[in-house]
């Protein structure tokens, strides 16, 4: 089977579990979260076994705050779920974005030490996909209007996130941090922006931004 539609259809598939699970919330969603942050937390440790007790302390806080965060941005008041969402539609619609503007328009390298398929014009590809799909569920939902603004930053601190776990993998001489998704490799491959994206997005919460 074609890479592509491999790769659309296994996405489409988690994307519509992790919206199931944020709509049920609750217990189920907790329990939800809590598996993905252990799985997160096992493929952290196949990556950085041998390289010392700080990095699996490490660990555990990249796992941790950021399934704290989501557990809090979903369940502290009555927005949460549709806060969510933006957070997951940011996170996405960067992946999404930069990955095909960059197949269509990359030319420049953007780290190329650190993951040479990765381009400037994909990194604002991901930007401009953030902001213009964030912005619309904002005024279609009247969610805070800093979340504007908020978008294209979260979409670079999402590649930031990208990169500094595709600079792990290059370390640990690894591809992906797992097998469990045909086309997408592991946990981690495919949450690493969500992870600065929601602790981001729970502090934005606490600090009354949305």
């Amino acid at each position: 089977m074609n890479e592509l539609l491999v790769r659309t259809l296994t996405g489409v598939l988690l994307i519509a579990i992790a919206l199931v699970a944020a709509v049920k919330g609750g217990m189920l969603f907790a329990v939800f979260v809590a598996a993905v942050a252990t799985v997160i937390y096992y493929e952290w440790m196949r990556i950085v076994r041998g390289w010392g007790a700080p990095w699996s302390i490490g660990g555990f806080f990249y796992a941790l705050l950021p399934a704290l965060s989501i557990l809090w941005v979903r369940e502290r008041d009555l927005h949460g779920l549709v806060l969510l969402i933006w957070v997951f539609l940011v996170t996405w619609s960067t992946d999404i974005g930069a990955y095909f503007a960059g197949r269509a328009f990359g030319r420049r390298k953007l780290a190329p030490t650190i993951s040479p398929g990765k381009t400037v014009e994909g990194l604002f590809g991901g930007a401009v996909a953030a902001t213009v799909i964030g912005a619309a569920w904002v005024l279609w939902t009247n969610l805070g209007r800093p979340l504007l603004v908020l978008a294209p930053l979260f979409a670079l601190a999402a590649q930031a996130g990208d990169l500094f776990e595709s600079a792990m993998k290059r370390r640990a001489g690894i591809k992906d941090s797992g097998t469990w998704f045909p086309g997408h490799g592991g946990v981690l491959d495919r949450l690493d922006g969500l992870v600065p994206v929601a602790v981001l997005a729970a502090l934005a919460q606490l600090s009354g931004l949305t």
